[in-house]
């Protein structure tokens, strides 16, 4: 099952226009406003998954999704997509029960022309780029894609054992070029310590979705999570969104290894002193939650040399990070030049050290 997505005004179609709640006819300008939603965003228990009738990720086969308009077919592992013969905006139904259904929607506030001006500042501000960086800014190889993330919350109380080091100062003697000196030197006395720290991690968020570099992904953060929306299919009209490939209960598990930073910061915090050593933490969690977010990425690449280079904004704030060749031939001309200016700086100095030289009769 899909969404149809229509144009009232010339039957075309509508996408949904960034910034707005509504949905735009990109050929005529008609808009039709988006329905308010009933309900609002919510956490969901942990607990819950295991009375889910999910299937495992390996089982899913791709969707199937049928174009209104024409009704061709379109097989595809993204619940959006674009008719691959008339461009009509696919959105698939997600209530099958096959997947966890999207809870939020993070809906898209940076439109084509703003990631197209952001695309352009930053090729230009790439030193020693090739001039294929430029493709970057083609609209047509630009898709925005709204991308599956899993966010965590957790309240968590931390038993620690550990030691802290307080520094003190000792006058030591030695010996050099055969003279006796003194100078201070840094020592440190440890004590036991233990204790107990809690904490409530509201959010932790992780990529759901391995098909992009989680790493490039996470440099897009912070997103303002606070915005989200409760999910309706209507914000993906005219967009790419991606199932999520990565299972909660894996997901859960980076997130307990980020909030572990977190409160061994805490720990450390707690003992005190001037330098902190901790020999185990053992950590309780309570109230577990999770959700499924759809953020928004713009998603452009190109290619250079027969690699293709990837690079994403973001959606919300245009922020763009990315994958950038170097060109060999400036990084030469750039040496050849810094080693000329060089040479002549250097011919300047001995000409007029000349120069100003005393005078021979």
């Amino acid at each position: 099952m899909t969404s149809e997505y229509p144009c009232a005004g010339c039957g075309a179609r509508v996408e949904y226009a960034p910034g707005t709640t509504a949905l735009r006819c990109p050929y005529c300008g008609f808009e039709q406003q988006l329905a308010t939603p009933d309900r609002t965003v919510r956490e969901h228990a942990i607990d819950e998954l295991a009375t889910l009738p999910r299937k495992p990720l390996a089982t899913l086969a791709a969707h199937t999704l049928v174009c209104q308009k024409c009704g061709a077919q379109t097989q595809s592992d993204a619940i959006a997509d674009r008719c691959q013969f008339c461009a009509a905006p696919l959105v698939a139904d997600v209530t099958s029960g096959e997947q966890i259904a999207p809870e939020a929607v993070l809906p898209f506030a940076v439109d084509r022309g703003a990631v197209r001006e952001a695309l352009g500042k930053w090729a230009r501000s790439r030193w020693f780029a090739p001039g294929s960086l430029k493709k970057v800014t083609d609209a047509e190889s630009t898709r925005g894609t709204y991308l599956p993330h899993w966010t965590f919350d957790a309240k968590t109380v931390s038993d620690y054992d550990g030691q802290r080091g307080e520094h003190y100062y000792e006058t030591e003697t030695y010996t050099e070029n055969g003279e006796t000196r003194t100078r201070e030197v840094q020592r440190t006395r440890w004590y036991p310590a233990s204790g107990t720290v809690s904490r409530d991690f509201d959010d932790v968020l992780v990529t759901g979705t391995g098909k992009v570099t989680t790493r490039h992904l996470e440099k897009l953060e912070p997103w303002p999570l606070a915005q989200a929306v409760p999910y309706q299919p209507d914000y993906l009209a005219g967009y790419t969104a991606l199932r999520y490939d990565v299972e909660p209960e894996s997901g859960l598990e980076t997130a307990k290894a980020r909030m572990a930073k977190v409160i061994e910061n805490d720990c450390e915090r707690d003992i005190g002193g001037d330098e902190q050593r901790l020999n185990w933490i053992r950590t309780r969690y309570f109230e577990l939650m999770y959700k499924l977010v759809l953020l928004p990425v713009w998603i452009a690449s190109y290619l250079h040399g027969g690699k293709t280079f990837t690079v994403l904004v973001n959606g919300r704030t245009g922020e763009v990070i990315g994958q950038r060749p170097y060109s060999r031939l400036k990084i030469v001309i750039a040496v050849l030049v810094g080693m000329v200016l060089a040479a002549v700086i250097i011919w300047l100095i001995v000409v007029l050290g000349h120069g100003h030289g005393p005078r021979r009769r």
